[in-house]
């Protein structure tokens, strides 16, 4: 599997799942108390270090510890990661939450953002290709430690007033050969303030309408279970654009 040793993905995986719960970057002391690998802090460490020669990890400034590169987690989400199903009572949820506005498609859109935006607690948007652009979620985002950079959380809201910067995220989607477009670090977003930042987006496709929906959040996000409700979400404003909007 790639260039990586079974215990290197085993500790590339912990860390992950550390940061994610945590927001703090990884020492291997916690490593080894708590994810049980069978082997040494001195050896954690140093595979620690050769996963940082190999670019799936990267240390922070202000810690000893280290936690996923953006080549870290597209290793985990496409190698590791197991999604967590959506329930029947989430999916039915999703649906009755956009039903009311099914004849208009502008209404169904902008509280697809709405509901995406409660449901995950991270910023939401949809971009189409006929220059629409809804977002939700501003202050959820601000809850999140990276956003209380100054430098982050304003050059990110200035982004939401480009509608050129998000039909170029939505051009992307055109050329990934997969359902779902991770964005998860600088060379994504073209602006290296956005290092901490990590976005999925889905896309939709009617007769007259081309667009994604998706989240911008923080990189130590949940993956297993944002993912399926964004694929989900995605595939039905499809349906409902197509049969019943406007």
């Amino acid at each position: 599997m790639d260039e990586l040793t079974q215990r290197q993905i085993d500790i590339l995986t912990a860390i992950i799942k550390e940061h994610t719960e945590t927001g703090q970057a990884v020492g291997s002391e916690i490593i080894e108390k708590k994810y049980k690998l069978g082997v040494s802090p001195a050896t954690i460490r140093n595979e620690m270090v050769a996963l940082e020669k190999k670019g799936y990890l990267q240390k922070t400034h202000f810690s000893s510890g280290r936690m996923s590169s953006p080549k870290g987690y597209r290793f985990y989400i496409n190698n590791v990661m197991r999604e967590k199903e959506l329930s029947t009572v989430d999916e039915v949820a999703y649906k009755h939450s956009i039903w009311d506005e099914r004849q208009k498609k502008h209404r169904v859109l902008s509280q697809a953002a709405r509901v995406l935006a409660q449901r995950t607690g991270l910023l939401s948007l949809v971009v189409t290709n006929t220059g629409d652009l809804y977002y939700a979620g501003m202050g959820r985002i601000l809850e999140q430690d990276e956003f209380l950079n100054i430098d982050v959380s304003r050059t990110l809201f200035n982004r939401l007033d480009e509608i050129n910067f998000w039909e170029e995220i939505l051009r992307q989607t055109l050329v990934v050969d997969q359902d779902l477009l991770f964005i998860l670090g600088p060379e994504d977003f073209r602006d290296p303030v956005f290092d901490a930042c990590a976005s999925i987006f889905g896309d939709f496709e009617t007769p007259s309408t081309r667009g994604i929906i998706g989240i911008v959040g923080p990189k130590h996000i949940h993956y297993e279970t944002i993912v399926p409700q964004i694929r989900f979400f995605s595939h039905l404003i499809e349906e409902i654009i197509k049969e019943y909007a406007e």
